[in-house]
């Protein structure tokens, strides 16, 4: 039987694979990759199940990569892949149409999936804040912060910790926010 932590750093280096050629959209052009392992880091911190840590490390490679959902239940489970599933958005829809279908059902995901998008939500706001997306004018990154907290309220209810996190950043945003329109 593999023990967690040879699970967990196989699922590092396969979402290392999956996404070695991204970058992040901000103005650091960081690698990818720091950001499902900072989501993982947020669910490890946070007591988050195994099933949902390892399903951070991999939440975004069906929906940005070849990966395919199957291959991910072959490699780490049907659990994995099941939560995977659930935050995976259908990029055959119009943008407003997946980012409106995550706020309509946030609150009937599983507790895994749940824990995945809040650590995910907490990790764009931090990375918002950090290293801002070119071209996102101060008017998109309100909305932005704005819908995360929506998705968020329909997240509540499974991880304490996970939701003390993601509100210290949606509240720091908001304020940088604030400083930001006031001083122009």
């Amino acid at each position: 039987m593999e023990t967690f932590p040879a699970r967990l750093m196989r699922a590092t280096q396969f979402a290392a694979r999956a996404h070695a050629r991204q970058t992040r959209k901000g103005a650091a052009a960081e690698p990818y990759v720091n950001h499902v392992i900072e989501v993982a880091a947020l669910l490890a911190e946070h007591g988050a199940p195994e099933a949902a840590i390892l399903a951070g490390l991999l939440h975004d490679t069906v929906e940005d990569t070849e990966v395919t959902l199957a291959e991910l239940e072959a490699a780490f489970g049907a659990e994995v892949a099941s939560i995977v599933a659930e935050v995976t958005d259908d990029k055959t829809l119009p943008k407003e149409t997946r980012k409106a279908h995550q706020v309509r059902h946030a609150a009937t995901k599983s507790d895994g999936a749940k824990q995945v998008k809040l650590a995910d939500k907490t990790s764009n706001l931090c990375a918002i804040l950090a290293s801002p997306p070119a071209g996102w004018e101060h008017g998109r990154r309100v909305e932005y912060i704005g819908w995360a907290g929506r998705v968020a309220a329909g997240l509540r209810g499974v991880n304490p910790g996970l939701e003390a996190a993601f509100d210290a950043a949606y509240r720091a945003a908001l304020d940088a926010l604030a400083r930001e329109a006031a001083s122009a």
